[in-house]
Formats: structure tokens, C-alpha cells, sequence
């Protein structure tokens, strides 16, 4: 995850960047804490940190079949947990959290590049994740919607197999009647609310929008809100849909 991370960056027209490494050597490699604090404090420095959920970090142990730094004795979930406690202070010096358990490279650097973005005047990175709650939270949420209230094209046989991108599916949908009144009372609350998070300094916001499995609802509802904030030039969008094909 790291390269695309250095790229993003460089693409976001970022050029003074930190990356700090721990191998795990068993050598103090200085307080990072104090260094963090130092460099926000004196330089103004915006903190990235990447997170994953515990099962898609236990798979990707697995899978490059490389030993956790803290498993000892123990099980690859009780070195995850105490390497938790150990980041937890830096995790809460971020400027921006991303969980990287569904994106791939390409979408790392999007959502990077989108939260970093050297731009002329205030911008603030919107990105919209529809998931299913079936599957879990997304990590990073700074909103959340449960559009789980809406008419659910799962149990039409024929749009069951669909998402929300096909018209099928969007036409069903759109025909419930409590869609439009949802969509203009949310974009309403959003219009109000994304400038003042500019104002107060956030650079990004991330917002959720989840229905049962995120592959019809939630999907057709995140793509309509896209719309509504698509013309604002005071805003960076980009769109997720975590969990349209989950494995």
C-alpha cells in the first residue's frame, strides 16, 4: 500500500512528505509522538494514516505468509490487538483515516489524492461509500445514512442479480415515494453542513450510505446524492461501492 500511497501524493501536487517505517528491529527508532506533535505543531502537517479491518489483515498474513512482529506465542488476532494499543495514540493524531480493507491500488490513490489535493482555494474532499451492513461499518465514516427504509429490490427475483447502477433497479427505486423526500431533506442537511466543516479547517469528509447488502439501495441513493454535489466548486467527490461485489 505503500507506493501507490507516494504516488497519490505526488499526483495530489504534495511534495513534502514524512513516511515513517517500523520494521519491528526491537531499536527505539525515537518518540514518534513527539515528532508527529512537533511537525503539526510547527509546519502544520496533516497526518495519513491506513487502517484495515482485523480479518483482512489476518488474510493478508496469511496470505504473504509473513509472521506478525508481535506474534510470539499467541494467535495472528492477539498480535493485530496489541499492535492496535500500540498505534492507537498516532491513529488519533490523524488528519485522515482511511481503511484500505476493499480498495485496491487504484482506489487508494484516489481517495488519497482526494484528501490531499493542493488546490488554489478551500476544497473539501466529499467522498460517498455505499455498503451493506451486513458486511459491517466502514471504518472511516464521518456520516451515516440507512436508506434500509426504502422499497428493497432483493426480493425481486429478476433485479436480485442487479445493483443500483442498472435502471432496472433504479426504476424501482426511484418509485418508492419516501426516495425523493430522503434525497432533498439529505442534501439539504449536507448543503449546511460541508461548508462549515471547510470553515472549522476539515479537508475531508466521508459519508455513508448503507442498506442491507450495498448492492441495490444504497449503491442508486449514493450515486443520486453524487448528483446533487456535482456542479458545487467547492468540493472534491469520489464515489466507493464497497461491497457491490463482495468476495
Amino acid at each position: 500500500m505503500l507506493v501507490p500511497a507516494i504516488e497519490a501524493l505526488e499526483n495530489a501536487g504534495v511534495r513534502d512528505v514524512a513516511i515513517a517505517l517500523d520494521v519491528r528491529t526491537g531499536r527505539h527508532l525515537g518518540d514518534p509522538l513527539t515528532a508527529i506533535d512537533d511537525a503539526v505543531a510547527r509546519h502544520g502537517a496533516q497526518v495519513l494514516f491506513l487502517d484495515a479491518q482485523d480479518a483482512v489483515l489476518v488474510r493478508r498474513f496469511s496470505t504473504t505468509r509473513r509472521r506478525h512482529p508481535f506474534d510470539r506465542a499467541g494467535s495472528v488476532r492477539e498480535a493485530i490487538a496489541a499492535d492496535r494499543r500500540l498505534l492507537g495514540p498516532i491513529r488519533q493524531r490523524a488528519s485522515v483515516v482511511i481503511d484500505t480493507s476493499t480498495l485496491t491500488h487504484a482506489a487508494l490513490k484516489e481517495r488519497i489524492g482526494a484528501s490531499f489535493a493542493v488546490e488554489s482555494g478551500p476544497r473539501l474532499a466529499v467522498v460517498i461509500v455505499a455498503f451493506g451492513f451486513k458486511y459491517g461499518l466502514p471504518a472511516d465514516l464521518d456520516l451515516l445514512f440507512d436508506v434500509r427504509f426504502l422499497h428493497n429490490p432483493n426480493y425481486d427475483a429478476d433485479l436480485a442479480p442487479l445493483t443500483g447502477e442498472d435502471s432496472a433497479v433504479a426504476a424501482f427505486i426511484a418509485r418508492d415515494p419516501a426516495l425523493e423526500p430522503f434525497l432533498d431533506k439529505t442534501a439539504d442537511l449536507l448543503a449546511f453542513l460541508l461548508p462549515r466543516y471547510v470553515a472549522e479547517g476539515k479537508t475531508r469528509v466521508t459519508i455513508g450510505i448503507g442498506c442491507t447488502g450495498g448492492r441495490h439501495r444504497s449503491v442508486y441513493v449514493a450515486r443520486r446524492l453524487l448528483e446533487r454535489f456535482r456542479d458545487d466548486p467547492n468540493v472534491d467527490l469520489a464515489f466507493e461501492a464497497r461491497d457491490l461485489r463482495p468476495s
